[in-house]
Parts: structure tokens; sequence; C-alpha cells
């Protein structure tokens, strides 16, 4: 059913106008309520008590909740909880978000109005929304939420609180707690959603490894070198990876320890990966293939430094491109292929030469094609060791290289270590 029609039928039932139902069913569609949910708050909204005023919603424990339930009854402790600025139908509300547990299991939970949930509470939530969020059902707590403080807390197999390394988080995560340094820090000027807005952006990094990270409302605890402690951290998904995101509502302050960051890498197959749909600091083995079509000498546009074509950039149009050099190598290490991309000065390095040196050996071939050729030709068919930022769309696996070194690893080594390992399996 088009959503004219579910607005047609609401309409219809609730006796009001059509256009303004479809306006508030269109808003929240878009905030990925499902369409059955969104229904059942405009009837709550517009004052039909046949969804809210019936029967009670069915008592269930966390583990038997799922996208398809309407409205659930369930009681729990609140393992975190933290508040985010979103901006809704127009206009800014303050949210509260974080996971709710009994005995069986964990859910996500946002809650719409301000409940002074605190971690540790014990909580019977009355008719809480259910929604589908990334696979999964999550807990929209609201005005039509009956939410009750209980005296007995169960016990429950997880930590109450938000403690977390880097290596742990998820694209997704709500008011976590990280104890980190600031291994890189810089202070940029971007277009917000309310105009020109100053932040802070960087890499956090703990003994489990390191992730990029976005300061919204800068703190000045957060400087390159320093150790900080933060408090209702939420984290997002920025170029294919997870992102640390410290909000104005997230506390920072000085540790009087430091924090050492780990120097070492989670090295992982191709295949495994590229499972992950994404992550920051990765190391992987393979053979170089094949090198991509656009590598080798090419050209950018001064404006944003998007690759063009014959002069074109796709935003800025007409310009004179600034050269430069890269490579896309195409690693395989039989359980699966990604794309490893090679800034300038790597590709300086597997070149052999200076942007200069490539330059001047397009004009006398008359042909920019002979410097990738010559790429080709040094690193195809050789092991590689990459270390770098692995990102994950419809596009393919692109691996954005900080290290790019021949593997020393001796080829008949690994053969005999995997031989003895298959005939141990078998």
């Amino acid at each position: 059913m088009e959503l004219d029609d579910h607005a047609e039928d609401l309409a219809s039932d609730l006796g009001v106008d059509k256009e303004e139902v479809k306006s508030d069913l269109q808003n929240l569609v878009e905030y990925s309520v499902p369409v059955d949910e969104a229904k059942q708050s405009l009837r709550r909204k517009y004052g039909d008590g046949s969804s809210a005023g019936g029967a009670t919603p069915e008592s269930k424990d966390v583990a038997d909740i799922s996208p398809d339930d309407g409205n659930v009854t369930v009681t729990g402790v609140v393992l975190t909880a933290g508040k985010r600025s979103i901006r809704y139908q127009g206009d800014d509300h303050v949210i509260v978000e974080g996971r709710l547990a009994d005995d069986t299991g964990v859910i996500d939970y946002t809650a719409w109005e301000d409940f002074g949930l605190s971690p540790g509470d014990t909580i019977t939530a009355g008719n809480a929304g259910v929604r589908e969020w990334d696979g999964e059902p999550e807990l929209n707590l609201g005005e039509s939420t009956s939410l009750s403080f209980q005296e007995e807390s169960p016990d429950v197999p997880y930590e109450i609180g938000g403690d977390a390394q880097l290596a742990d988080l998820r694209t997704g995560d709500r008011a976590v707690t990280i104890e980190v340094t600031v291994v890189e820090c810089e202070r940029r000027t971007i277009d917000g959603r309310d105009g020109e807005t100053e932040i802070l952006s960087g890499v956090f990094g703990d003994e489990s490894g390191r992730l990029p990270f976005t300061n919204w409302d800068p703190a000045p605890e957060i400087e390159e070198g320093n150790a900080v402690r933060i408090e209702n951290a939420y984290v997002q998904e920025f170029r294919g990876v997870p992102e640390v995101n410290v909000s104005e509502f997230s506390t920072v302050a000085d540790l009087e320890r430091e924090i050492d960051v780990g120097a070492d890498t989670t090295t992982m197959d191709v295949g495994e990966a590229v499972r992950t749909g994404g992550i920051y600091d990765v190391e992987v083995v393979g053979n170089v293939i094949a090198v991509r079509d656009g590598s080798g000498l090419i050209q950018r546009c001064p404006e944003c430094y998007r690759v063009i074509q014959k002069g074109q950039c796709r935003t800025h149009g007409d310009v004179d491109g600034v050269d430069d050099l890269r490579v896309k190598a195409i690693v395989d290490d039989g359980t699966g292929t990604l794309t490893a991309i090679l800034d300038d000065e790597l590709t300086e390095d597997v070149y052999g030469g200076t942007l200069d040196d490539a330059l001047e050996q397009a004009r006398e071939a008359m042909d920019q094609e002979v410097v990738a050729d010559r790429i080709r030709e040094r690193i195809v068919g050789r092991e590689y060791r990459v270390r770098g930022h692995l990102s994950v769309d419809e596009y393919g696996a692109n691996l954005d290289a900080e290290t790019f070194e021949e593997s020393d690893d001796d080829p008949e080594a690994r053969a005999t270590a995997f031989l003895e390992d298959a005939e141990v399996q078998a």
C-alpha cells in the first residue's frame, strides 16, 4: 500500500485532514519508524483510543521482543543512558538513548520523553513501541509509555555503564564511556545544519587500537597528546568506518594517568576484513593481481580535490587540474579481494620516482599511461602487507593504505604450516 493510501485510510477513520495526516506520516517514516507503528502513533495523536486504550500490551522478556511486535510491556535494568540532540520534523529534540537488559538479553532503546533514566535503574515500561533498526528490534519510549521504577533489581549478566575500549565499539553504539589519548587533532570549520560550525576532528587511541572522532562542541581538554575520559559519546559510520562522536551532552575530563596507544594493528584475512563491513585500522597480506584504471598520473580538482576526467569535475565543472599520483591495486589472498588505494607518497615509493619524474616520463612517451604501466611491472604478482582503513559499500571494498610493504614472509614456510594444520584438522 502506498503512503498516500495509508494517509487516506487514517484520515477517513479519524475524521481529520488527509494532507495533515500524510505530512505527519511521512515525517515518521522518513525517520525509519515502521508504517504500522507510525499509524498507531498518529491514532494516539488524533485521539482514536482503539489502539491505546484497549488491551494492555503483552509483557515480554527482552529476548522474545521482535521487530514484528507493535507495543510491549518490558521490565529491565538500564545499562546505559545518554542524551543527544537530533533534528526531528524540523525541530531540535533532546532524546535519551541507551541499552536495557533483563536476564534473557539486551535491547537498545530511545526515550522521546524525559523519564529521568540513569544507569542501574530498574524500570517497567508499559506500552513501549517496538521498531526495527539495522535489522534488530529497538524500544521507543514516548508519551504513550507508562514508565515506573522498581525497588528490586534483578541480577543481569551484563555490566552496568558504558565503559568500552575502542576496538569493541561498533556503529550505532550509544552512551559509551572511553579513556583515550588524543593521537591527532585539528580544528575545522564546516557547513553544519545551522550554518558554519567549528568542530574538532582527529584520531583517538587506546591500548586496543585507534578510531577517528568528531567533537561537535569543541572541548578544551581534547588536544593532541592529552589523555581524557569521555562519557556519553556515541558511534556513527563515517566513510565506511565507525567514528566516535562527542556532543554537547558528553562529559570530557583530563586523566591523570597516561593511556598507551597500541602499536599493533588487527591482522585479518581479506575475506574476514571485508565481512566486518568496515574497520578503521586493519592489516591484510595478499598478492597484487592487477592495477586498476585510474592509477599512475591523475589530475584532481583544485577546489574539492576529487579526481577529474578530461578537465571536468563533477561538482565544479571545467577546472585546471592539479597533477597527482595514485595507485588502485587489487589485492587477493584467496579468501577475498579488495582495492588498496595508495596516496602520492606511497605511489612514489612503488613507482620509484617523484611526481616530476612521472610527468617527465609521460612527456617523453607522449602517453601518461606509461606511469601506470611501470607501476604494474613493479608490483603485480608480488605479495604485499597492507595496513590502513577499510570501507565497504555497494561499489566494493577499498583500503586506504597507510603502509604498503612487500611481504617478507617465507612462502614455503607458510605452505608447510598450512599443510600441517590441514593434517591436524583432518
